[in-house]
């Protein structure tokens, strides 16, 4: 599972020019899930997320985290982010999960997600041509992949 997260100001998900999910200061992630991933990555990754101090303190040093500044979080599926591009100039989504593997999962780091945050967590719609918007705040942008957790 890899996942971008973004701290934002606001972000915004919009499929055919209807809004489905909108918030303000948090954090917009796009996840990307492969066939090997499971519920082990589900866990770690959703703990990892929600405790990941990159908001400031009051002496504007990254110090807290989502849970700390009780912040919003929309989670968008993104298999662009499996993409390989070792071989020409088109990328390949071959490690990419197919939907019926894919949208389970997805679901399921929702569901985790909320729990760890014990509050509502925004989607986009999977497989949709969405349009996101966010205002990055830093801006801070953190990749983070469960098989590789560097």
């Amino acid at each position: 599972m890899r996942a971008v997260v973004q701290r934002v100001t606001k972000a915004s998900v919009s499929v055919n020019g209807v809004l489905i999910s909108k918030i303000n200061a948090g954090l917009l992630i796009l996840l990307g899930i492969e066939d090997a991933d499971n519920t082990d990555d589900i866990e770690w990754l959703s703990k990892k997320i929600a405790n990941l101090r990159i908001f400031n303190d009051e002496n504007e040093v990254m110090n807290k985290s989502l849970l700390d500044t009780e912040g919003d979080a929309i989670v968008v599926s993104q298999f662009t982010l499996h993409a390989a591009i070792k071989k020409g100039n088109r990328p390949s989504y071959i490690k990419a999960a197919r939907p019926e593997v894919a949208i389970p999962l997805y679901e399921q780091f929702v569901l985790k997600l909320e729990q760890d945050l014990s509050r509502k967590v925004g989607t986009g719609v999977f497989g949709a041509d969405m349009k996101v918007e966010l205002l990055n705040d830093g801006p801070v942008t953190i990749c983070i992949d469960t098989k590789n957790k560097e």
